[in-house]
């Protein structure tokens, strides 16, 4: 956020460095204050980012993140769109970066196709065992699939209940009146 701000208000350096130390709150705040060569007159904005990179970063190995992916299952409160999401971030975090485009390209895909295996062997109910059964290829296919199954489970429970209390309905006024 405060790079794409920097590209529009045409700031320098010095101004990022200013504004994202405005910026900061909590623990972040406390690690700034605490880090002095961040207030020193030489700190640069490459120097503010890698500090914080550095000691923000995630802790866990790229295998802690590949088994989560692979174990992952939608939990019993989790929509699917959430599910979705926290795979798709669990696939961002194994994969490589590398300088090259061509071979960034073959580690985006590979982890493209990761996170579908992964959130289709995940998906819970009804709408996991329809999603597996039609082989899609992309995760909004999943999803548009997912979502569908899920909308006409909602619909058939709906329609279920709504003939249950039908029949009470009947069986309640057909009772003749006893004196």
């Amino acid at each position: 956020m405060i790079e794409s701000s920097a590209r529009i208000g045409l700031w320098e350096d010095g101004d990022k460095l200013q504004i994202a130390a405005l910026r900061l709150t909590d623990v972040a705040r406390q690690f700034y204050n605490g880090c002095l060569e961040l207030h020193s007159a030489g700190a640069t904005w490459q120097k503010f980012k890698d500090e914080f990179r550095r000691r923000f970063r995630d802790t866990h190995t790229d295998q802690y993140h590949f088994m989560k992916l692979h174990t992952a299952r939608q939990g019993r409160n989790e929509t699917t769109q959430e599910f979705a999401d926290r795979c798709r971030a669990l696939s961002q975090k194994i994969v490589c970066k590398v300088d090259d485009p061509a071979v960034q390209r073959i580690h985006n895909e590979n982890a493209d196709r990761m996170l579908l295996a992964s959130f289709m062997a995940g998906l819970a109910w009804k709408a996991g065992r329809q999603t597996r059964f039609s082989n899609p290829q992309s995760l909004d296919q999943v999803l548009k699939i997912a979502l569908t199954v899920q909308k006409a489970e909602k619909q058939e429970t709906f329609s279920e209940r709504l003939c249950q209390f039908q029949r009470l309905a009947e069986t309640a006024f057909s009772r003749p009146d006893a004196p």
